[in-house]
């Protein structure tokens, strides 16, 4: 990233506090836009309503920071501001980040080594920063291994995705504000182009205009599935993902419980998803582990060549609603070792080796506690048995290889399978 002088850090620095500071760090900023074309329209120039004074003591405090501190350091602090907003913003929050835990088991298990990646509600970025993580963590430059694509329909949410990718060294194709609504227009023109999707999209949206998606309904296009009836868009979402992947695609997102055991046309859909044996893994996961609902959510997971593999006809179930960090009265997390724990279950399923790059030693010594040497070496469609935790105490789960909806996970209703259209044949459970 090019500077100026005169919108680099040293130059601001030593400014006198009568240099009229906020004008100064203003015209930084569109400098900065100027010799970057990536960040036009994205820097705040706004610095003029705080005092001279207070802003000579902020460039001193930031001098303070260690020349030799992590490349990623002024990213994390970004992160952090966005979450403690979000926290504070409440259900407006919820609109521009989703907390990082969940994110980083979504990164996780789709493992975005290499490739396109897109997010299209992407709000501030979160998707796109801890996919560039994980990338880093494995010893590869993020900027070079990654393609980014984001579509937001909020115009200053789309510029806070923008700033955070420039902040951890990355750019990327945000669409943002104006039209850009991911149901109407495909600005990317995603349909099977994509290596890796990631998303939280706004749960049970109504009121979407159907007419407008009609030409947009069958195989090879973005509704191949065809439209709910009901006045829901959760289905268009999750048809949105999967269209969007190519034939080796992997897709990682955050969805309504209700999804899971809609019935009606959704049911419909939900059972044509199935039966493409795309549908990887599935994880129940807790109430309140996001700022603004305290309602429990699955994450699903997409995988479209797992067709080709010994596990194509069937589905793993996680129950992860009991494994949580109590952060305070209102707020759970996880911690990394119990994400490290749940990566690793869906890669002994997968048949993978685990990988301890995240979680390190307290995932490892939980797994092997449990799986013995299969908890080091892969061992393909196992019927997992874990742990629950509570707080930071584990106790016993189990997470089953099977069929069904978010009912399934807890009961094994055969009614409930075959709603789904098969049967995985087990008994049901008091």
């Amino acid at each position: 990233m090019f500077l100026a002088p005169e919108a680099r850090f040293d130059y601001l620095l030593t400014l006198p506090e009568a240099a009229n500071i906020g004008a100064k760090v203003n015209a930084a900023m569109r400098e900065i836009e100027k010799a970057n074309p990536q960040l036009a329209g994205v820097l705040p120039k706004t610095y003029n309503l705080f005092t001279g004074t207070l802003l000579k003591e902020l460039l001193k405090k930031v001098s303070e920071i260690p020349a030799t501190v992590d490349f990623d350091a002024f990213g994390r602090i970004y992160e952090y501001f966005l979450g403690e907003f979000a926290r504070t913003e409440g259900q407006k929050g919820g609109e521009f980040y989703t907390p990082a835990s969940i994110v980083k088991l979504l990164t996780e298990v789709i493992e975005p080594f290499h490739g396109r990646i897109l997010d299209p509600a992407c709000g501030s970025g979160g998707m796109f920063v801890q996919s560039a993580r994980f990338v880093a963590e494995h010893q590869k430059n993020p900027a070079a291994e990654l393609a980014i694509c984001g579509v937001e329909k909020t115009d200053e949410t789309g510029r806070l995705c923008r700033l955070n990718l420039a902040v951890h060294g990355l750019e990327g194709d945000i669409r943002h504000g104006g039209d850009n609504n991911s149901y109407y227009l495909d600005p990317h023109n995603a349909t099977g182009q994509f290596d890796f999707v990631l998303a939280n999209p706004p749960f049970n949206v109504n009121a979407v205009d159907k007419e407008r998606l009609k030409d947009m309904v069958g195989a090879g296009r973005r509704y191949p599935f065809g439209l709910p009836r009901t006045d829901n868009a959760n289905y268009l979402w999750i048809q949105l993902f999967y269209s969007s992947l190519n034939a080796t695609g992997r897709a990682g997102f955050v969805m309504a419980n209700s999804a899971s055991d809609a019935r009606s046309s959704e049911q419909d859909i939900r059972q044509k998803l199935i039966e493409s044996r795309a549908v990887d893994v599935m994880v129940a996961v807790g109430p309140n582990m996001f700022y603004t609902v305290t309602l429990p959510c699955t994450l699903w997971f997409l995988d479209k060549s797992k067709a080709k593999t010994e596990r194509a006809d069937t589905v793993l179930f996680i129950d992860a609603r009991h494994i949580y960090m109590q952060v305070d009265r209102a707020h759970r997390d996880w911690t990394p070792g119990q994400i490290g724990f749940i990566a690793n279950l869906v890669r002994l399923y997968r048949g993978e080796a685990p990988d301890f790059t995240f979680g390190g030693e307290e995932a490892e010594v939980k797994l092997k506690g449990i799986f013995g040497k299969r908890g080091s070496t892969p061992k393909s469609r196992t019927v997992v048995k874990g742990l629950r935790t509570s707080g930071l105490a584990w106790r016993p789960f189990v997470a089953s290889s099977g069929c069904g909806t978010a009912r399934c996970i807890r009961t094994h209703q055969p009614s409930r399978h075959r709603a789904l259209g098969r049967s995985c044949g087990r008994p049901a459970r008091a």
